[in-house]
């Protein structure tokens, strides 16, 4: 957070803020639209109503003309009528807009991770930018948000300064004629000092309430902290059902709520409200007592030209009005352009993370044109550190995987296995060595094709609220007999078959009343149908039956040749008896690959990691003699 903390300058915040305006306008113009048009009829829209009203007042105190306080009496009625009905169809096109506003700032940043290189999506600093960027918004509404509000009051501002300047003009230069001992209002030192402390003060509450608000700045570290377990307590912890249980059992909610007091931003001892009460407070109070005193000399100095005969009782009320609201045109100026440099320092964060590049090379070579004999993949000597890591998760791996061979990849937890598959499917690029499809480096090809050769069930595999057919599928139109057959294959259709609306019945109740529970064996079945749909040329497994009771779990190893037919699969699998069915099995250990053979050969090999591996399952399962 020390960029947060540096100092801004105007042509960093006048950059940052265009840039944030493009991103609006790009995603939905009619937000900008809205605010300009609004506020424009918005701001002028008083002013009409202040000129007709003091010309009325004065020929009622003045000529009493019955026909033209009529003509006054009516401009005044309809033009009110008329500006209010535009202002109000104006106002309920602009809030339209602005319901978006939220949906829209989401979109924008899922836009950003959906595109983004795995590999940068999984990186902690990419996590933590995300995560600040949410927590600024939450917290004051900073960032992207608050450029549209600032906008609103941009124009609001600039349109009642304009209308103001119209309608005072000529307070300054009407003369007084009826007092002797009030001409020295007519004195262009006695003009220049009035205006000067008018201007003044104008000036000063607004840099107050600036100064005020950089609090915001000062302490957003501890305000982003404690908004995230603020929601984490309120929202996360009590709404997530993976959670209940062991909120529970294990009253999660007590220390989550210990922890909540400890950096809660919202509670008396907090730092933001020290601020609050102390020099943060007294600025914004002293603000609001200078725009006090604004109003007090203006109300004099109005009412002694009055007294002096520069102008009518009805001008009283025209140059009153119109010289507050200048007052306060210029001060919401001041202050919209100060809360604008405060958030430059919040857009940094939010361009920071739009502006991340895709690092990882993007080929040209088509997939298609080297699939005429099938596949082969290479390894050639492989190592991978993960970012910010000095430990290399994969050391020195080199072996050669053919088409429609079964390769079981096993290891004790950590020992590289899953980030082997991640290489293999290319959400990571090695960091030293080479993966080859077909004798060419994989980050040759055309980087969407490639990925389309794998049909994977990784361990955290998530299923979404939609239609069973879409999940499997992965889209809203599909094959309905592939979509049930794959769900049959995968050991669903006994299921599939109670189910009220069959493919179409919906998983869970996020968005649908009448959605099923689907237990975590189920799920996992519906992974596997899922990949099994997408027919791709290599199948890849991550425990795909852990949370299969044994009988599921025979059942779905004893169809899975069926199932894959001639495609390449790789199994990732603690249980050791599922790897006997595989071709070939390779055992890492510490990122290393330490053996590799078939079952019956490693089994033999009473001195590998393999055989300790298989007799360390088995003996649980070995009949004692009595």
């Amino acid at each position: 957070m020390k960029k947060n903390k540096s100092s801004v300058s105007f042509k960093e915040t006048v950059r940052f803020a265009l840039r944030g305006f493009k991103v609006w306008w790009r995603e939905n113009p009619q937000i900008l639209l809205s605010v300009l048009i609004c506020g424009v009829i918005d701001a002028l829209t008083p002013y009409a109503d202040i000129w007709l009203l003091a010309r009325l007042i004065d020929e009622i105190a003045g000529g009493r003309d019955p026909q033209m306080i009529k003509v006054y009496v009516l401009a005044l009625m309809s033009t009110t009528a008329i500006l209010t009905l535009l202002c109000a169809g104006l106002t309920r096109w602009k809030n339209v807009q602005l319901a978006c506003l939220w949906h829209t700032q989401n979109k924008v940043f899922m836009e950003k991770l959906l595109s983004m290189d795995f590999a940068d999506m999984d990186d902690g600093h990419v996590q933590e930018l995300r995560s600040r960027i949410w927590q600024n918004t939450d917290s004051g509404g900073w960032g992207l948000y608050k450029l549209i509000y600032s906008f609103d009051a941009i124009i609001r501002s600039v349109m009642s300064i304009i209308g103001a300047l119209l309608l005072t003009a000529s307070l300054f230069i009407l003369p007084v004629t009826a007092s002797d001992g009030l001409k020295i209002l007519n004195h262009p030192v006695f003009i220049f000092l009035i205006a000067a402390v008018m201007f003044g003060i104008t000036f000063a509450a607004p840099l107050l309430a600036v100064k005020a608000g950089s609090y915001w700045v000062k302490y957003a570290d501890e305000n982003q902290l404690g908004n995230r377990l603020f929601g984490f307590w309120l929202g996360n912890l009590g709404n997530d059902r993976s959670k209940a249980l062991d909120v529970r059992i294990y009253r999660q909610d007590i220390l989550s709520r210990n922890n909540l007091k400890k950096y809660n931003p919202f509670i008396p001892t907090s730092k933001l409200a020290k601020a609050s009460k102390g020099p943060m407070g007294g600025y914004r109070a002293l603000s609001g007592a200078v725009s006090q005193v604004f109003v007090g000399v203006a109300y004099i100095f109005v009412c002694l030209k009055a007294l002096g005969g520069a102008f009518g009782i009805g001008s009283i009320v025209q140059y009153v009005s119109a010289i507050i609201a200048l007052s306060g045109g210029l001060s919401m100026l001041i202050e919209t352009l100060g809360d604008l440099r405060n958030n430059t320092s919040f857009l940094r964060t939010v361009f920071e993370f739009l502006d991340l590049p895709n690092k990882m090379e993007k080929g040209g070579t088509r997939v298609s044109q080297n699939s005429d004999t099938g596949y082969e993949i290479e390894f050639r000597n492989v190592s991978f550190r993960y970012p910010d890591q000095e430990d290399y998760a994969l050391r020195n791996v080199s072996m050669t995987f053919h088409a429609g061979q079964r390769l079981a990849v096993v290891g004790m937890n950590g020992s590289g296995k899953t980030t082997f598959i991640k290489l293999l499917c290319r959400l990571y690029d090695p960091t030293e060595g080479e993966i080859l499809l077909n004798g060419i480096d994989i980050r040759n090809y055309n980087y969407h094709e490639y990925m389309q050769l794998f049909s994977v069930v990784f361990q955290d595999f998530r299923l979404l609220s939609f239609e069973l057919g879409q999940n499997v599928a992965g889209s809203m139109n599909y094959d309905c007999d592939k979509a049930a057959q794959c769900l049959r294959d995968a050991g669903f259709g006994i299921r599939l078959d109670k189910l009220p609306k069959g493919l179409a019945t919906a998983l869970y109740k996020d968005f649908d009343e009448k959605g099923v529970a689907i237990s975590g064996g189920e799920a996992q079945k519906i992974a596997l149908a899922r990949a099994l749909y997408k027919d791709a040329p290599f199948i890849i497994l991550d425990e795909p039956t852990a949370a299969l009771d044994p009988i599921a779990e025979f059942e779905v190893y004893s169809r899975m040749n069926q199932m894959i037919g001639e495609k390449s699969a790789v199994f990732i699998s603690h249980r050791l008896s599922s790897c006997r069915f595989c071709h070939d099995i390779v055992v890492f250990r510490r990122g290393s690959l330490i053996q590799r053979g078939s079952h019956n050969v490693l089994v033999n090999d009473k001195s590998g990691m393999y055989y300790k591996l298989w007799n360390a399952q088995a003996q649980y399962y070995e009949v004692e003699e009595e």
